[in-house]
């Protein structure tokens, strides 16, 4: 699988990414799913400290303990667990952060992180001191580069002006375009990468299309209009092939875009996953045609 760099580090990210989230909690099925990942060439693993308590870092770490040399491992934080862990608050603060980090290197049993990621984040936060907790981290050794995961255009020009972040996670598909009016171009103007989640838009861009669609619709989309346009999608663009291999390689044919990170929950769905990211690259045409038929929607109310 080919590899792509991260920012301005010397990380090298598999073009798809594991999103751990969704290996679950039983230790033999989600070794199961990694070691299928890693089969497939996979090296980027992203997990968090909110993930089933923090349980989630620690089957990662024990699944990928053997090869801890060759993979590079993102978690994140800033999601604090309330004392009877029915719930969390939002903590951004250095004495958080720099307490929560020996946490997530314990569970995951490992010395360091290759990426650690601010878990979202407003602009009322005290950026600067947040920024500062990952600076000491980096030169403590305890992390080697530091991102953050946000979809807020106001939240990622400052950390874009203030802070060496090598990454940002954020939400993009064919069916939510936001990304491309604000923030890819300042990212690729600033040599910072993009990892993006939900590039299958909650499984209405595989090939299940309206098996998958809410009476609600999805963001911009009310069901009738997924109900016009993903058929029109898959017609023109997937006639002969998957819409998976179509929807990961929209993510990837954005220069900005470092790895797409996907969930699965099975072997099946990595090696399906990992056959749909070798796939032929979209057209010009392609996306021309994807970019007619879709919204460029904004962020109105996440700022």
């Amino acid at each position: 699988m080919k590899k792509r760099k991260l920012g301005n580090s010397d990380l090298y990210v598999s073009e798809l990414g594991l999103g751990c989230m969704s290996v679950g909690t039983e230790v033999a099925v989600a070794q199961r799913i990694i070691e299928a990942a890693l089969e497939e060439g996979i090296n980027f693993f992203d997990t968090a400290d909110l993930y089933d308590l923090g349980e989630n870092e620690k089957i990662v770490g024990q699944a990928l303990k053997d090869v801890r040399e060759q993979v590079i491992i993102a978690t994140k934080v800033g999601n604090r667990w309330n004392k009877n862990q029915e719930g969390w608050s939002w903590d951004p603060s250095k004495t958080y952060i720099k307490e929560a980090v020996k946490n997530s290197l314990k569970r995951l049993g490992t010395d360091y992180i290759d990426l650690y990621q601010l878990h979202g984040g407003t602009i009322e936060d005290p950026i600067e001191e947040t920024i500062e907790a990952f600076e000491e981290l980096k030169t403590e050794g305890f992390i080697r580069y530091y991102g953050i995961s946000s979809i807020r255009p106001n939240v990622i020009r400052e950390y874009v002006e203030k802070s060496d972040i090598v990454s940002v996670m954020m939400q993009y598909s064919m069916l939510d375009r936001r990304p491309e009016e604000e923030a890819l171009p300042l990212l690729r103007e600033q040599g910072i990468s993009v990892v993006t989640r939900g590039p299958l838009a909650k499984g209405l861009l595989s090939d299940k299309l309206l098996e998958k669609a809410s009476e609600k619709g999805y963001l911009d989309y009310n069901y009738e209009e997924l109900r016009a346009i993903l058929p029109l999608l898959k017609e023109k663009v997937a006639a002969t092939r998957s819409f998976t291999e179509v929807a990961l390689q929209y993510n990837l044919a954005n220069p900005t875009v470092a790895s797409v990170i996907a969930g699965a929950s099975s072997p099946e769905q990595i090696k399906n996953n990992a056959e749909a990211i070798r796939s032929q690259p979209l057209s010009e045409k392609d996306i021309a045609v994807i970019n007619e038929l879709s919204k460029a929607s904004i962020y109105k109310d996440h700022r």
